[in-house]
């Protein structure tokens, strides 16, 4: 039986890319007026003010139990800190933003590589070869990048390191989360996100930021676009059963946020690094796409109580 779909849910899983990859070049441009843990002290200081006001208007159920609030401000730290600090951390040692988002885009492969590890079951050929054509498109593109800058070891091992964060994150969700209402469990998570950034930026930085109406727009869209809408997008897809629809979108990511940083701040790629792109999300494809075979097998119908 067809089901009426809300007529957001068309345009949703778009502009949830849109705004997601956006975010990539939003990042990189704001980091020539500030610090990078300054800037994600500005914006996650301003997400928990939002979401404070929100959680004041709302009054939704706090967690139950001491262990609830303690996995929260884990995944919280680990995606919020160590994953967009990493990142941060990359632009500013001289990473191109479509690189970045390259790497990154393996997540989804390591995440399906190791949760089933967590319950004692085994991987197939498609997590190791999709994980070897993602590491291999990877290379190629950081190779053809060189051409026009060498990117550094340092750059790199931010960016290896913000991808563990947001594995780590992903795994630690799936391990130990536990339902919460999107408000609550975003002022939590934020709020460990900016007390694990906080130290680092009065012990490394100067703090000193250079307040333009460029800055502002940056810190403006990855506060609103990128921590409120797109993330509320992706929590109300996964709500309606759209989260497959976002998985396969996080394809072209790294191409789509390579083609505004070119646009933006003109960050070139060369012919080959498309090519490496191409065959990275090739690789995600292959390790993220699975058959549902019970479509195929018909069901018993469960019985009634």
């Amino acid at each position: 039986m067809k089901t009426d779909q809300p007529t957001w849910l068309v345009f949703a899983p778009s502009l949830f890319l849109a705004l997601w990859s956006t975010g990539y070049v939003a990042a990189k441009y704001g980091l020539a007026f500030a610090e990078p843990m300054t800037f994600l002290a500005l914006r996650f200081g301003c997400v928990v003010a939002i979401m404070a006001a929100l959680f004041v208007a709302l009054r939704p159920p706090l967690p139950k139990t001491s262990m609830d609030w303690a996995h929260l401000a884990i995944v919280g730290f680990l995606i919020q800190s160590l994953y967009f600090g990493m990142c941060y951390m990359s632009f500013t040692s001289g990473l191109a933003v479509g690189t970045l988002a390259l790497i990154l885009s393996l997540q989804p492969i390591l995440v399906g590589l190791i949760a089933p590890r967590w319950a004692d079951e085994s991987v197939g050929w498609r997590g190791w070869s999709g994980l070897f054509m993602g590491l291999l498109g990877a290379g190629v593109v950081i190779v053809a990048r060189s051409e026009i800058e060498v990117p550094s070891a340092l750059s790199l091992l931010y960016a290896f390191l913000a991808l563990f964060g947001i594995t780590a994150g992903s795994l630690w969700e799936k391990r130990f989360g536990v339902s919460h209402h999107p408000v609550t469990s975003n002022l939590i998570g934020y709020a460990a996100g900016f007390v694990g950034i906080v130290p680092f930026m009065l012990l490394l930085e100067t703090m000193e930021v250079n307040w333009t109406w460029a800055f502002a727009a940056s810190l403006a869209y990855l506060v609103i676009g990128s921590s409120v809408i797109a993330v509320g997008l992706l929590l109300a897809m996964i709500r309606v059963g759209e989260v497959s629809r976002v998985s396969a979108l996080f394809y072209l990511v790294p191409p789509l946020a390579a083609l505004i940083a070119w646009l933006v701040l003109d960050e070139v790629m060369p012919p080959t690094a498309w090519l490496g792109m191409a065959l990275a999300a090739a690789g995600v494809f292959v390790a993220t796409h699975k058959t549902d075979l019970r479509s195929r097998t018909p069901q018993p119908k469960p019985s009634a109580d």
